[in-house]
């Protein structure tokens, strides 16, 4: 067995620890991290079927990535929402989670067709997740109250997310180039990512939730 083929292996395996993770943690779960253990389960299952399919023989699984995409923005839109304590915040998340959707469905239908590798779908949804796990560290960072925030499963989370989409963000602009020169190479990079994406998610899931004292300026 190929390096190539043992990172895809333990890539698709890694994506069952944060579900587990949030299946034995469940009653320590806040709503968000409800949301966010659903988007876990979205994606294990999403991985699956692409492993499935591509085991099978079926030649072309793009469709599947179109509707993964959709789905993401959905479900990390609800995430960041609850997410966030800033009523305008909230708005904001809210418009841009529904105005990517709606560009998504459009790409999907107008430009990058369903048998076609949405790169374009994916760097919508990577630039959205960049711009919001960012602005939930500001958020973190600067709450009125004492967290240890090493402590808050949405911190390591909010880190996976933005580890993940960070790095692969150019790997989906370019995937089209990359897939005809270096295809090892961004399969590699992808799945090492998501490995220890998945690392970091788990490592959220199982914290506890813990009480935070408000405090002065």
């Amino acid at each position: 067995m190929s390096v190539a083929s043992a990172l895809a292996i333990l890539s698709t395996i890694s994506g069952i620890f944060p579900v587990a993770a949030a299946v034995y943690n469940y009653k320590h779960l806040d709503k968000v991290l409800k949301i966010a253990a659903l988007y876990f389960l979205v994606s294990v299952l999403s991985d699956l079927a692409l492993q499935l399919m591509k085991n099978g023989g079926v030649k072309n699984n793009w469709p599947a990535i179109h509707i993964y995409i959709a789905l993401s923005i959905l479900l990390l839109g609800a995430m960041y929402y609850y997410a966030f304590f800033n009523l305008v915040l909230r708005k904001a998340i809210f418009v841009i989670s529904a105005l990517a959707l709606l560009f998504i469905i459009a790409n999907m239908i107008f430009i990058e067709t369903l048998w076609d590798y949405p790169s374009i779908a994916n760097t919508v949804l990577s630039v959205m997740v960049i711009c919001f796990s960012l602005v939930y560290f500001y958020q973190l960072l600067t709450r009125q109250e004492f967290v240890h925030i090493e402590k808050q499963g949405l911190f390591w989370i909010n880190a996976g997310m933005l580890f993940y989409f960070a790095i692969n963000i150019f790997l989906f602009m370019l995937f089209k180039r990359i897939l005809s020169e270096h295809q090892q190479g961004f399969y590699m990079i992808n799945n090492i990512t998501n490995i220890i994406a998945n690392i970091i998610f788990t490592v959220g899931l199982l914290c506890k939730p813990q009480k935070a004292t408000s405090y002065q300026y």
